[in-house]
């Protein structure tokens, strides 16, 4: 496979483990893929994005990077810590409120230096008119701005989950492991969209899973479908997508994207004491729920090896440090 470029940014291969207190509490056999183990500030499943996004943006002598997302957006983080590590700018248009208290990664964006735009929820449905004018206001200025869509979900940052499913293929081979399912959070598409082109290119048998957390299952599954024969066309590949290939299991989105929910802050909690591993109330933490759930309804056969994709999101938890203590119990802070 002939990649496009791309700038070495994330710590790869991220690791394979078995998750064993988790496999015997919830009856099924669960592995986990660490891909929030991908850096540090750059953690996460973004930087697998980034990777080709960025090496784009150098290539066009670009000096700004600009893109959105909420307010504790994993990915706005990501690009404003590899802008600064290129000596680029950022300039982020985050939905939410100029007064908010700056925590996890709110604090993060501003500590390193992002120009943050507050947009309200009916502003951020034209985010990208929003993104396009701000870079032609810098272009006239004699600035060379890139735009990156939400998530870094096109055709450049699937490539990044196209070469994961070649890294997962090739683990899975070395550890003669039979995964059935791969399971993950879908919050703007591109994951999905990538892992679905490298399943196919790189023979990955697994059943592909995901587990909406905004929007609905419909939305992505059209989304998934156009990324995904946008970076077939770009590389001249020749497969086709159809949406009943595309597996988005609704439901889970709760009391809305980034909304605080007890019954998840309470399984959040009781994965870190059994598992030593942090999921976040946005992403991961839905996404186990959702999966955990599904087996203990059958939807999901308990005799399957599944392996679950930590995407990352460490740092948004510091904000919703209040609703996550639902979960701990009085008396348990020593």
């Amino acid at each position: 496979m002939n990649y496009p470029s791309s700038v070495p940014l994330a710590l790869l291969p991220t690791r394979i483990e078995r998750l064993p207190r988790l496999s015997t509490y919830s009856g099924s056999n669960l592995f986990i893929k660490r891909d929030d183990l991908t850096g540090c500030l750059t953690s996460g499943n973004k930087i697998r994005k980034l990777e080709f996004v960025l090496a784009d943006a150098l290539e066009k002598k670009s000096d700004t990077l600009i893109t959105c997302g909420g307010i504790q957006s994993n990915h706005a983080r990501a690009t404003t810590a590899v802008a600064g590590r290129y000596g680029l700018e950022s300039v982020l248009f985050l939905r939410g409120e100029a007064n908010a208290l700056a925590e996890g990664n709110l604090w993060l964006n501003q500590l390193l230096g992002a120009k943050i735009r507050y947009i309200d929820e009916k502003a951020y449905a034209l985010v990208d008119q929003l993104m396009e004018e701000e870079a032609g206001k810098l272009r006239s200025r004699g600035k060379r701005p890139y735009v990156i869509p939400e998530g870094a979900s096109n055709w450049l940052g699937a490539m990044g989950y196209v070469r994961a499913a070649e890294e997962m293929r090739n683990q899975f081979d070395a550890a003669a492991l039979s995964v059935d399912r791969i399971v993950f959070a879908c919050g703007s598409g591109g994951t999905y969209a990538g892992l679905l082109v490298g399943k196919k290119l790189f023979g990955l048998e697994s059943r592909l899973t995901a587990i909406n957390v905004c929007q609905s299952a419909e939305h992505f599954v059209r989304k998934i479908c156009d990324i995904s024969s946008e970076t077939s066309a770009r590389l001249g590949l020749g497969l086709s997508f159809e949406t009943g290939e595309v597996e988005v299991l609704d439901g889970y989105v709760r009391e809305g994207y980034a909304e605080s929910d007890p019954e998840i802050a309470q399984l959040i909690t009781k994965i870190a004491r059994m598992e030593g591993i942090v999921l976040d109330t946005v992403y991961t933490g839905k996404a186990m729920y959702g999966l955990l759930d599904l087996i203990s309804r059958s939807v999901i056969s308990n005799k399957e090896n599944i392996l679950f994709l930590h995407t990352g999101g460490i740092f948004s938890l510091f904000a919703y440090r209040k609703s996550l203590e639902v979960g701990i119990p009085r008396g348990s802070q020593q």
